[in-house]
Order: C-alpha cells, then structure tokens, then sequence
C-alpha cells in the first residue's frame, strides 16, 4: 500500500469516526417568497364576481367569492370589500342582438367562455366599477366546474393464498370506471383605478372517484378550491414555505 493510499483511507476512517459521534440538529427554517403582483398601490380589495358555468350543482360564481373573499381577510393585509357578486354574465350579454328577455346561452365547456371575453377587456365598465369602490384591487375571472368520468386498465395488488395458507401479493390488472370534477378558469386582477388588467393566473385541477362511491359536488368543488387558495394567495402577499435543515455538531 502506497503512502497516499494510507493517508486517504485514514482520513476517510477519521471523518467516518467524526461524523458518527456528532450530534444532528433538526432547525426549522421559513423561505419567503415575493408577491407576484405589486399590491402597494391598494388599500382595498374587491373580489367582484366571476362568468361561471358547468355542472348546475353548484354556483361558481357565489361560491368562489365568497371563499376568496373569506381568505383574504384572514390572509391579506388589503382591507375586503362587501358587496353582491357583480352579474357578469349578463353585463357580458348587455349589447348583444337578442331579445331582453332571452336566457343567455349556458356555459357547460371551456369554448362557451369564448364569448364572454370582452367583459374582463372593458377597461371603462371596470373603471366604473372602481369609482363605486373607492379604487380597489379588483379580482374577477372565469370558473368552470364540470362534471369527469375517466376508464381505463390499471394495476392493483392482491392477497392471494396457496393450499397450504400461505399468503402472498400478486399485481392484476383490472378495468376501472372512475368519475368525478375538473375545476377550471382563470383569476384576472384588474387596476380599479384604471380598469386595466395586471395579471391572470390560470387553473386546473381534477378530482376522480371510484364509481360506486358518492361524492356531493359542493364537497369537490371546496376539496378543489383548497388546492388552488396557496396559488391565489401567493400572487397578493407573500408567503413562507416551512423547512427543516439538520446541523451536526
């Protein structure tokens, strides 16, 4: 064995010996992490209402104002606005050529939608609004909660016994009806003071379920919106991600 092999295996033994009688440290650590959209500009914030369509289940429109409006005053430091959900929908139908008394056309998919975006580009209707409000940070956007139903071949497990009770796990593959939520949409934040747009943050999630189980629409569209709150959150305060790091000593 050369010298330098020597010297390279006996620190390695001397580090090995260190690090085996030092004492480890779990220290918790939090990560701040910038806005995405400068807020500094508001006092107020105004969660005015969304185009919402899908399942009939549920209200898109009431619900997520609502819950975002919850959030916020618990969670930001903008003071919340209180007022009824703006009726976008029909503000998105005022000037069309159709009788006043005909039912807008339903939103049941992501195309429907397509025909209501010129409301969020109306940078005077939403000025009008923020002079009602005292100039605020206006939230709005779109939300589509519809209904899913997935099939396919998946893997699973199973216990399985010989003639003598001896138990072992085998895969199978089996066919599997699944159905449940998609939840869709945009969150656009507009200038109250302007009525221009600053920022769109868009949205996707799914949820699926076994067939045979039951499942009410308003449990998955909240089980939905909790995924999403972080996201939302995060693009008016900032935020901190909880850590841990280990220290030796």
């Amino acid at each position: 064995m050369t010298a330098r092999v020597a010297s390279t295996l006996g620190s390695l033994a001397l580090l090995l010996l260190v690090a085996a009688c030092a004492k480890s440290f779990e220290i918790p650590i939090e990560t701040p992490i910038k806005p995405k959209l400068d807020t500094s500009p508001f006092q107020r914030v105004l969660v005015a209402g969304f185009i919402a369509g899908g399942t009939d289940d549920v209200d898109g429109n009431l619900e997520t104002t609502r819950l975002l409006r919850s959030q916020l005053r618990t969670k930001s430091q903008l003071r919340v606005i209180d007022s009824d959900a703006l009726p976008l929908v029909e503000v998105a139908n005022e000037g069309r050529d159709a009788p006043a008394d005909a039912p807008p056309p339903p939103i049941k998919e992501e195309k429907d939608l397509e025909g209501y975006e010129h409301v969020f580009a109306n940078a005077e209707y939403w000025k009008r609004i923020g002079e009602e409000h005292q100039e605020p940070l206006i939230v709005t956007g779109t939300v589509l909660f519809t209904t899913m139903q997935r099939n396919g071949v998946v893997q699973q497990n199973r216990e399985v016994y010989d003639s003598f009770g001896r138990r072992s796990v085998v895969p199978v593959r089996m066919f599997v009806e699944r159905k449940g939520f998609s939840l869709d949409g945009r969150f656009i934040f507009i200038d109250g003071r302007s009525g221009a747009r600053l920022h769109t943050e868009n949205f996707n999630e799914q949820i699926l379920y076994n067939a045979n189980q039951t499942t009410p629409a308003l449990s998955s569209y909240f089980e939905l919106m909790d995924r999403l709150i972080p996201a939302f959150l995060s693009t008016l305060s900032s935020q901190k991600i909880k850590g841990t790091r280990f220290l030796l000593q």
